[in-house]
């Protein structure tokens, strides 16, 4: 019986939330040098790594996310003027010919996607299948020389018709998939951001985003939460012996 408690403590502490998927835990095969930082953002399972090289005021990123259907897309933007989708300039992975590639989009509208250079440059953009069933967009930017903070947008959506991404859904997971990229700060995870009404949805062509599914817990709460419970089933056994 003593072994049996033993061995459920151990199995507790294996499996405890420590262990849950976050951008710490991830690894990315297309990156040589690994990005100095990486931030949970809080809808759609979404991921970003990044390094900030002030010096040359460039941005190298990863982000990760999971299409809304295997044949779908992932966006990752920055909005230079707003906070939404509206007026961002997006980087969109999705299959072209069988393969994965990076478009670049000016989003004027939710109903005028357009394909085109993006208004800051853009180098080595790339976009990979990652682990289960994830997408991968890998790129370099400049951004605002001593720039802190950028407005980040990011997407999912289910359908590519004619090399066009298709409308993604307007859930609240949507509608709060953006927040503020800081540049100086280390990162923390991202609070949703309030969902605005949703105006017309965009006709074919418009990015969109999946079913809202909630993106990484802080680390560091989980470490602590699975400790805790391994440690009092610890204690159960020594005092059942």
């Amino acid at each position: 019986m003593a072994l049996a408690v033993v061995l459920l403590s151990i199995s507790v502490l294996l499996i405890s939330p420590a262990h849950s998927l976050t951008c710490t835990s991830q690894r990315l095969t297309n990156n040589k040098k690994p990005y100095d930082s990486c931030l949970d953002l809080p809808t759609l399972s979404s991921y970003l790594h990044y390094t900030y090289n002030a010096t040359n005021s460039s941005l190298s990123i990863a982000f990760v996310s999971t299409p809304a259907s295997p044949d779908g897309w992932v966006a990752w933007a920055i909005n230079p003027t707003a906070t939404g989708m509206a007026g961002s300039q997006a980087l969109i992975a999705l299959k072209s010919s069988g393969s994965l590639v990076v478009k670049t989009y000016n989003i004027i509208s939710y109903s005028n996607l357009t394909e085109s250079k993006l208004s800051f440059q853009t180098w080595d953009l790339k976009a990979e299948s990652g682990a289960n069933g994830t997408t991968v967009i890998y790129g370099k930017l400049k951004v605002p020389e001593k720039a802190e903070t950028l407005n980040q947008v990011w997407q999912v959506g289910a359908q590519v018709v004619n090399g066009l991404p298709m409308k993604h859904e307007f859930k609240p997971a949507n509608l709060q998939a953006k927040g503020p990229l800081n540049l100086v700060k280390k990162p923390g995870s991202l609070t949703p951001a309030s969902a605005p009404t949703p105006g017309t949805p965009g006709s074919p062509g418009s990015p969109g985003v999946p079913s809202p599914d909630r993106g990484g817990q802080s680390m560091i709460r989980a470490n602590v939460v699975g400790l805790f419970m391994g440690l009092v089933l610890f204690l159960v056994t020594v005092s059942a012996l």
